[in-house]
């Protein structure tokens, strides 16, 4: 064990951090339309060890982030993505509510960015650990370890002045496929890395008040 202490700051320090860290993150769209503009490589790779400081069942940190610049590769990426997301959107495969519920953001299956954004991150979640002899290790709270680094990884992209979208094909079995990853790996979400077009445009979303999203329970009064 090590001691802990978080770095001490004034109320007035804490609440300007706070109001700018929201004023920041306020600012985050998911972006569909990519430049070809180089991204420095450091740059993700930051964003993914900043990821990895997210807490975890027992500190198993069951994730694994697959880096891909290549152009084979998200090339076949993205043809793989496209004929699962056709028949999502042309076959059927969406229910009508879902299919409604997209239609305001205007997406289909069409999925160039897939191609054109300098960097694809597919973060996979370790089913279960392997040790070096092949043995299976438990891992606890799989999916709810890999949201938190997820969400931790947007905003640090974002922090460094990158745009990313969280795309989810269905099914996503073909990414384990392509990326060559092992049978207790499992696509977790697929992010594409750029920098906007310089043309791009996003939905004018609403985000719901803190009156919407928050209650209170009890009758504790807040200092």
């Amino acid at each position: 064990m090590i001691r802990y202490r978080l770095q001490t700051m004034t109320l007035e320090e804490q609440t300007a951090k706070a109001d700018a860290f929201y004023e920041e993150m306020n600012r985050r769209r998911s972006v569909r339309h990519f430049s070809e503009k180089p991204v420095p490589r450091h740059l993700v790779e930051q964003a993914i060890r900043t990821a990895s400081t997210a807490p975890s069942g027992a500190h198993r940190q069951p994730w694994t982030f697959v880096l891909t610049g290549d152009r084979e590769v998200k090339r076949h990426i993205r043809a793989a993505a496209e004929q699962e997301e056709r028949v999502n959107y042309e076959g059927g495969r969406l229910p009508a509510h879902w299919r409604e519920a997209l239609e305001p953001l205007g997406t289909d299956w069409h999925k160039e960015f897939l191609e054109t954004v300098p960097w694809l991150v597919v973060l996979f979640e370790q089913r279960y650990g392997l040790t070096s002899d092949g043995s299976q290790i438990h891992h606890f709270y799989v999916k709810e370890s890999c949201g938190i680094a997820a969400g931790i990884f947007i905003a640090a992209l974002h922090h460094a002045g990158l745009a990313t979208l969280t795309h989810t094909p269905s099914p996503m079995a073909f990414l384990t496929r392509l990326l060559g990853r092992p049978a207790n790996e499992r696509p977790f979400c697929m992010f594409p890395i750029g920098y906007p077009a310089d043309d791009c445009v996003v939905p004018d979303l609403r985000r719901k008040p803190l009156t919407q999203v928050m209650v209170e329970a009890g009758s504790a009064t807040a200092p």
